[in-house]
């Protein structure tokens, strides 16, 4: 195995362990909330402790990073997500777990910018498609498996051993860290944005807080404020970047269109399918009586369009570019979002559920993977931690934003329309597919794709 594989096979385990801890706690509420007695919109935080753990350490990425070596920052980070799973699993009451949780995400929070800086450092701009591709398609098996393998656990033992699942795959990592990762050179201490870095955390967590208490319908107005609030923290942690020599984040680097556009489409694409798969969920059960195992089942084919629409970006994105990919893939997720509609319409028919997921599952990965792959192939070398951070910042984020959007849209429609709230909700987020393909729209097509041939043209030269 090459030196630069080594360093990819690293970055994937912590990769696979940080969103094994997102997307597995979901099962475990209900023994949770029997054992605590607990609301659900305690619940929630749970999860969104985790991620805002992850979210509010991505910023010291960077300078971390170059105080203190990538690879010493790597294993810390697994050791303090190691000690934090130990301690969630032994929580003596609700509070505690959420602690335990934010420490969690604290520590798996820097696995994922850290890796992604130093893999993608190995790899050359038209050579980062395909890395990308094998990174989705490792990322995929996270949302499908982990719901299942949760289920088993919590049914086999207990909520508790959820929280330790992943402990034997972060222990793999920690030792091959230590083995295979390379010490990267520390660089001159420069001067901490401690300014930056409060307005931008006290922004960030506001906003999730926010996002958060929105989707409870007896929490909109203090869900506003929080939201309100933390998205003018971030402005003036924007303009105060503006005029920082040495920011937290190189906020410059969202003038490049590629990844501006990938972020974007991010918020717009697998953000909004966040929040569309859990009314749907919720719409399969509560109204067309599916059970558990049935709409949970749909995740299925789910997950073997977006391995073939995976598959597809790797082997497409340097031929034909990123344009061409992610138009298609807007409209196919639209599409599968209006089979959702079409179903509200009708009596129960599982083969209509099974073609809509399968679209949302080919558009959605088809944009991600896109977006994946080109919003780092401008980026210089030496730019890829800032970039990284940014990027990483934004995923998180468009999970709660869509979730959020989506299950206000239909609070609001269940009010006003109540008949015919769940159809309309799925038609509105179909149409949102509008704003990221008039996005794209913008983008060079054959600039790219000629770039990316000179690029292959001259490695094979060599």
């Amino acid at each position: 195995m090459s030196h630069r594989a080594r360093v990819a096979a690293v970055y994937l385990l912590g990769f696979i362990v940080d969103l094994i801890n997102m997307f597995i706690a979901n099962v475990a509420y209900p023994g949770i909330a029997r054992q605590f007695d607990a609301p659900v919109s305690a619940l929630a935080w749970v999860s969104t402790g985790y991620i805002l753990g992850l979210t509010l350490v991505i910023p010291l990425s960077r300078w971390l990073a170059a105080r203190f070596g990538a690879r010493w920052i790597f294993i810390l980070s697994l050791t303090i997500f190691m000690l934090a799973s130990v301690g969630a699993a032994s929580a003596g009451n609700l509070t505690t777990l959420i602690g335990w949780r934010v420490l969690q995400g604290l520590g798996g929070g820097l696995l994922i910018p850290l890796g992604q800086t130093l893999t993608y450092a190995l790899y050359r701009s038209h050579e980062r498609a395909r890395l990308s591709a094998v990174i989705m398609l490792v990322g995929l098996l996270a949302p499908a498996l982990s719901p299942a393998i949760g289920g088993i656990i919590v049914d086999s033992f207990s909520w508790r051993w959820v929280f330790i699942a992943s402990l034997p795959l972060a222990l793999l990592a920690w030792v091959l860290a230590l083995c295979w990762l390379p010490q990267t050179p520390r660089e001159p201490a420069e001067r901490f944005d401690v300014k930056g870095f409060a307005l931008l955390n006290s922004g960030l967590t506001l906003v999730l807080w926010g996002l958060t208490s929105l989707g409870e319908n007896s929490e909109w107005l203090s869900g506003s404020a929080f939201l309100l609030a933390g998205a003018g923290l971030m402005a003036m942690f924007v303009g105060v970047s503006q005029k920082q020599p040495e920011p937290l984040l190189d906020l410059t680097l969202m003038k490049d269109p590629l990844l501006r556009t990938g972020m974007l489409v991010y918020q717009w694409v697998p953000g909004v399918f966040t929040g569309v798969s859990l009314i749907a969920m919720l719409y399969l059960q509560n109204e067309h009586h599916f059970s558990a195992t049935q709409s949970g089942g749909l995740m299925l084919p789910w997950s073997l369009a977006s391995f073939a629409a995976i598959s597809f970006t790797g082997k497409m994105f340097n031929r034909i570019g990123p344009r061409a990919l992610f138009i298609p893939g807007c409209l196919i997720h639209g599409a599968g979002i209006g089979l959702l509609a079409l179903l509200s319409g009708f009596p129960a028919q599982p083969w209509l559920a099974i073609a809509a997921f399968t679209l949302m599952g080919a558009g959605s990965s088809l944009c991600s993977s896109t977006a994946q792959s080109g919003a780092f192939l401008h980026i210089q070398t030496e730019k890829l931690a800032d970039a990284s951070a940014l990027w990483n910042i934004n995923r998180q984020l468009s999970f709660c934003l869509g979730v959020t959007l989506v299950s206000v849209m239909l609070n609001i429609l269940q009010i006003y329309l109540p008949q015919s709230a769940f159809r309309l909700a799925f038609i509105f987020a179909a149409a949102s597919v509008i704003v990221p393909v008039i996005l794209c729209l913008r983008l060079p097509g054959r600039e790219i794709v000629q770039e990316l041939h000179q690029q292959e043209a001259q490695k094979e030269r060599r």
